[in-house]
């Protein structure tokens, strides 16, 4: 009983989390189009590079300064909007949670946010997307860049553009406290286990342990919940988002040991713009460079994961 009486706290918990706030701060619409009446003339397109996915676009000369911008640039319009439209998690602990007691939304990702931000010399507001609306809101232009734990790979790269990579994380799995499962394999044939909808880790779960019953929600947080109400025995995805998952729930563990992918995270931007990716690549160097990206890990990642590893080396070459 107990047990049943905390995992339903931290349940409401949890709503309260995502719920409270700025209004500012509410999700956008999943972006919905008519259902064309004749087919639509085949589009075409460069294609896209990706020999090696996580190459970007390398910075040209030093970061300009707000002065220094393009007229035609992105980031000259972004100056003239007055703002940076930033989409990112309100439910991820560490990386983009709203902290219940200020409201503000905080985490490892929202930093990166908040550096190109400064550098661009303007505020930014950030905007809650859910897993499934990364790709979408980038590419109608609902938002001029997404940090929402978004791994880098080649089919994403067909329909927007990455910076370089800013973190390297893994899928591992979270279970009951209780687990003997040293890994997934060990559990029964048809055990559901919670993936975000839309991410990496769904695909990665459905090939490499097909027997188990992989369910799905739209947020992390949605996972949590499934979690907690017996629906979802386990969940599986990003050690970083696990990791603050285990956090808001003490009957639950991540499982030691067992990674089973590499989830190289890149900020999400429009393939319209590579100016503004060289541009952003530049902040990300100088904050691997001058201990920001450090003093970030350090506040919101180490107490859970561990000692900052070296920042990860940008790799240039579209």
């Amino acid at each position: 009983m107990k047990k049943q009486l905390i995992a339903s706290g931290a349940a409401a918990a949890l709503f309260t989390l995502t719920a409270c706030g700025s209004s500012s701060y509410e999700a956008t619409p999943f972006p919905t189009k008519p259902a064309p009446t004749t087919p639509a003339p085949a589009q075409t397109k460069p294609p896209v590079n990706c020999d090696k996915p996580l190459a970007s676009y390398a910075p040209e000369g030093p970061l300009l300064t707000p002065d220094q911008f393009p007229t035609a640039s992105f980031m000259a319009t972004i100056r003239s909007k007055g703002r940076l439209v930033a989409g990112v998690s309100a439910d991820s602990l560490h990386l983009g949670a709203r902290n219940p007691i200020t409201g503000v939304i905080e985490g490892f990702d929202i930093d990166m946010i908040t550096a190109v931000a400064k550098a661009l010399g303007v505020p930014v507001e950030l905007r809650v997307i859910s897993s499934p609306q990364r790709l979408p809101v980038i590419i109608d232009g609902s938002v001029d860049i997404v940090a929402r734990n978004m791994t880098i790979n080649c089919d994403r790269w067909d329909q927007i553009a990455f910076s370089a990579e800013y973190y390297r994380s893994g899928q591992k799995s979270l279970v009951p406290l209780n687990s003997t499962a040293k890994s997934l394999a060990d559990l029964p044939k048809g055990t559901p286990i919670c993936t975000p909808t839309g991410s990496t880790s769904y695909a990665n779960l459905r090939k490499r342990f097909p027997d188990l019953t992989a369910i799905t929600a739209d947020t992390d947080g949605g996972c949590l919940v499934l979690f907690q109400q017996g629906k979802a025995y386990g969940i599986s995805g990003d050690d970083t988002v696990l990791a603050g998952e285990a956090a808001q729930d003490p009957y639950a563990k991540v499982i030691k040991g067992e990674r089973f992918s590499d989830e190289p995270y890149g900020l999400g931007i429009s393939l319209k713009h590579p100016e503004f990716v060289r541009f952003v690549n530049s902040v990300l160097e100088q904050m691997k460079t001058d201990g920001r990206w450090k003093a970030s890990y350090d506040k919101w990642l180490a107490p859970d994961l561990g000692p900052a590893p070296a920042p990860p080396k940008a790799v240039y070459g579209r």
